[in-house]
Order: structure tokens, then C-alpha cells, then sequence
């Protein structure tokens, strides 16, 4: 966002050619500094040996995507008044102090849901890369494909079973295969320059596409199976968690900036329709989140649905408030998602509407809780008013 307001009536050719091209250039990668930056280690160990471990695997909502952010401020200097943890001093910013050397890549943070949670390993690797799509977890030698200048994720995967007691790998995998970079642009230029809806010809897209892209996920988690076979584990030895997506935006009725104004843009950052809003909150979100369900089912693996993770602390969600000089970051008070930067004042656009850092924390403290909980799905929550200790279990939907 930016310092600068402008009305909703009549807008500059200038300030749409801006809102056009920031629209155009979202990038929404279904996106702690990683502990092994290679995903290699010591000479081979047989499982149970080496140290445990807790792996993150897939696309941007694992790997830790928006880490850099505590809540959203409209200050567009300094630390943004406590909210940019790159901060230096003066006009300084040093993302790797978040992402490390994944910084402007495969943004994973320190923050990330592996590194926040507790108790499950003694070390978190995460191998998830923002951005990443299925074919970035197959094998090379099943039609994987490496990205951003690293190998396949299963690949990589073989060498930490070999070095790792490998106790449980967590997967997030799918939503750039679906498009959601385009759902996202396409419902933002809707509201900015078409004055019209995207949820019924998005929709149609997601129907086209979901069937191929659920078929892809199923064979990620095949992949991660052989790779753990070949390396010697048994089916008991550890196990596998797909996971599936929070909701970055509210409700249209829980959205505390009117639609019929330029705020819920320039000053909110979440430039939607209330019912695109609706569609993504309670169509969508819920759509993709039950198909995961399903692929867990047929697979024999655990299913953590995260749909509702968010809820009423999402960008410009009227139980949530931004972050000002009088409002300082907080994990009770502050959204927890990142909202979209028009014009890439604040860092990169590829970390709008990711979990930001509070949101990690919880996503953490849900791994937390759903590797003590032992066994099948669950949904995870969070109470309202409260911290990322606040999060809890239910069944799932």
C-alpha cells in the first residue's frame, strides 16, 4: 500500500494505469530460515538413527511466504511502525534477516510453520519453495522438475531420509497448479477497473482444472512414499500430512471497509467484490479444502484443513485492526495475513495474501497440536481475541 489516498470518484488515467499494472503483476506463489539449506547431510544413516526430523514440503503456504510481516501498515518508512521485521535502521531493509539466503526465491522464513511448531522433531527442515507447483515435488526420474536453481523436492527429500530419522512430512501442494495467481488477478482487476464480478467464470476455470491438478497431488504424495520406501522407511516409521488452505480474505458482511469505496483498496489492501469475497471465503476456499480431503482419504494420509485458520483475522477483517503508531503489532489485535501491496512499497508482491508472521505462528502451533493429536484429519481454529496458543483442533467439515 501507499501513503497517498485517492477518492473512489473518477479516477486518473494515471492511478488505473498504476492499479492496472499492479493488478497485472500479482503473484500469489500457493506460497526460519531453512536448517539445511541443501536438504543434504552427513553420510547415510539407517532410519531411526540420525536425528528426528519434522520436513515441510511444496509451495508458499508451507514454506513460509509473508514471515516478513507482522500485521499491515499504511507507514511507508522505517520499520513501518514495528511491522517490518527486514528492517535495519533509516531507509535500510535486509529481508535474509527473515528468509535467509532463500530471500527472493523460495522465501522460506524463520517463521515458517515447521520452525514455529514444537515438540515434533529435533530439527525442521523445510525443502517448500514459494511458487512451487506438483511438478516441483516429483522425482526427476518420475517427471519432476527442479526450480529455482534447486532439484526436486522428493529428490532432495532422499537425502534427508538418509541423514534424518524422518518422524513426519507435511505437504502443501496444488494451489499454483490450479492458478490461483490468475483467480487473484483477475478478481482485482474486476474490482479496480471492470466494475464487474470474477467468481462465476473463476469458478468455471477452477471446475475445468481441479480434477487434474487433485490428480497431481495424489501422485506428490506417491512420490514422497518412494522416496521414503526406497531409503529403507516403513509405512509406520513416520507420516505423511497434506494440508490444504486458509482463506486470506473475509466475508463480504465481515469486511470493515465499504466495497463502494476506494478504502477497501488504497487504504485496506483487499480489492474485492463482497460477492467475489463470499465465493473465495465459502465456495472456493472450501471447494479445494474438501477435494484435498479426498485425495488424503485415497491415499492413507492425514488431512489438517486450515480453511477456517484465518477467520476474523484476515485482510480487512473488521475483528482485526492494521498497525499504526498508536496500534503497535500484536498477535491478538492485528491481522494475520498479508494483504496486497499495489505497488510494491513494502517488499515483494508475491507475499500478498500469504499467512504473515503471527499467522505462522499459528499454523505452527496447529502442526503442534495435530502431531500430538496422533491419528486422522482434523480442522484447525483459532479463539478469537486471542494469540497463536490460542489455535485448536476440531473435526473436520
Amino acid at each position: 500500500m501507499t501513503g497517498n489516498r485517492t477518492s473512489r470518484t473518477a479516477p486518473s488515467a494515471s492511478p488505473r494505469t498504476a492499479r492496472l499494472a499492479a493488478a497485472a503483476a500479482l503473484v500469489l506463489p500457493l506460497t526460519a530460515t531453512a536448517l539445511v539449506g541443501t536438504a543434504a547431510g552427513p553420510a547415510a544413516a539407517s532410519p531411526g538413527t540420525g536425528p528426528t526430523a519434522v520436513v515441510a514440503m511444496g509451495d508458499s503456504y508451507i514454506s513460509g511466504e509473508a514471515g516478513r510481516w507482522k500485521g499491515n501498515s499504511l507507514t511507508n518508512s522505517g520499520s513501518r511502525n514495528g511491522s517490518d521485521r527486514a528492517w535495519v535502521s533509516g531507509s535500510s531493509y535486509d529481508p535474509s534477516r527473515v528468509y535467509g539466503s532463500t530471500a527472493g526465491g523460495c522465501h522460506r522464513s524463520d517463521s515458517s510453520e515447521v520452525n514455529s511448531a514444537a515438540g515434533i522433531a529435533d530439527t525442521a527442515i523445510n525443502l517448500a519453495c514459494s511458487g512451487a507447483v506438483s511438478d516441483n515435488v516429483f522425482r526427476a526420474s518420475n517427471g519432476g522438475v527442479a526450480f529455482k536453481g534447486e532439484a526436486p523436492q522428493a529428490d532432495r527429500l532422499a537425502a534427508v531420509a538418509a541423514s534424518h530419522n524422518v518422524k513426519m512430512i507435511t505437504l502443501s501442494i496444488g494451489g499454483n497448479d490450479l492458478g490461483f495467481a490468475d483467480i487473484i488477478s483477475n478478481c482485482a482487476y474486476d474490482f479496480v477497473l471492470w466494475n464487474s464480478y470474477c467468481h462465476d467464470d473463476q469458478q468455471a476455470a477452477v471446475n475445468a482444472k481441479i480434477d487434474g491438478v487433485m490428480t497431481k497431488v495424489g501422485k506428490s504424495v506417491d512420490e514422497i512414499r518412494a522416496v521414503m520406501s526406497n531409503a529403507g522407511y516403513a509405512a509406520g516409521d513416520y507420516q505423511i500430512v497434506l494440508q490444504s488452505y486458509p482463506s486470506p480474505i473475509p466475508r463480504g458482511t465481515e469486511n470493515r471497509y465499504t466495497q463502494s469505496d476506494w478504502s477497501r483498496y488504497n487504504t485496506g489492501g483487499c480489492p474485492f467484490w463482497n460477492k467475489d469475497s463470499d465465493w473465495a471465503r465459502d465456495s472456493l476456499v472450501p471447494q479445494i479444502a474438501n477435494r484435498l480431503k479426498g485425495v488424503a482419504t485415497a491415499k492413507g494420509v492425514r488431512f489438517l484443513d486450515l480453511r477456517d485458520m484465518l477467520q476474523g483475522r484476515e485482510v480487512c477483517a473488521k475483528a482485526s485492526r492494521q498497525v499504526t503508531s498508536a496500534q503497535a503489532p500484536s498477535a491478538t489485535t492485528s491481522e494475520w495475513a498479508r494483504w496486497i501491496d499495489n505497488n510494491s512499497t513494502q517488499g515483494l508482491v508475491q507475499e500478498s495474501m500469504h499467512p504473515n508472521y503471527y499467522g505462522q505462528l499459528a499454523l505452527g502451533r496447529c502442526l503442534t497440536l495435530f502431531a500430538a493429536d496422533g491419528a486422522g484429519s482434523k480442522s484447525c481454529r483459532n479463539t478469537a481475541g486471542g494469540d497463536h496458543t490460542g489455535m485448536y483442533l476440531a473435526a473436520t467439515p
